[in-house]
């Protein structure tokens, strides 16, 4: 039986609000992608949400889980805490993208342990 595929985002800007970069880390492969223009670190972690789907989409992953260390973000796209404000986009968004297959597996861990927020520290030290 093969393993579900575990799959790392995270988002931050710099300051918050500003120039938003997010990380998404799936099989082992990081994908950084940098200047999506202006917003808050919620923007930032939401659009990483929708990258990592995205990434999933394209590997055509059938067993995957998005795994993201910004607890909010993570409530809120499994639908266990209230979307307001301009968040609502966002799920949207990333609801329009998830129709195709059900909602997919988003969990929280810590931020130790998300991959993709350790890559996004090292780019920033460089």
């Amino acid at each position: 039986m093969p393993s579900r595929l575990k799959i790392f985002f995270d988002g931050g800007c710099r300051p918050n609000p500003g120039a938003i970069e997010i990380a998404v880390v799936a099989g082992g492969r990081t994908t950084i992608l940098r200047d999506l223009g202006n917003g808050t670190s919620s923007d930032a972690e939401w659009l990483a949400l929708i990258q990592a789907l995205t990434i999933a989409r394209s590997l055509d992953a059938a067993d995957f889980v998005l795994i993201g260390d910004t607890a909010d973000v993570v409530a809120k796209a499994n639908g266990t805490v209230k979307c307001r404000g301009v968040d609502i986009r966002h799920l949207e968004r990333f609801r329009a993208l998830a129709s195709a297959a059900g909602r997919p597996r988003v969990r929280h861990i810590k931020r130790s342990q998300n991959l993709a927020g350790i890559a996004l520290a090292r780019l920033r030290r460089r």
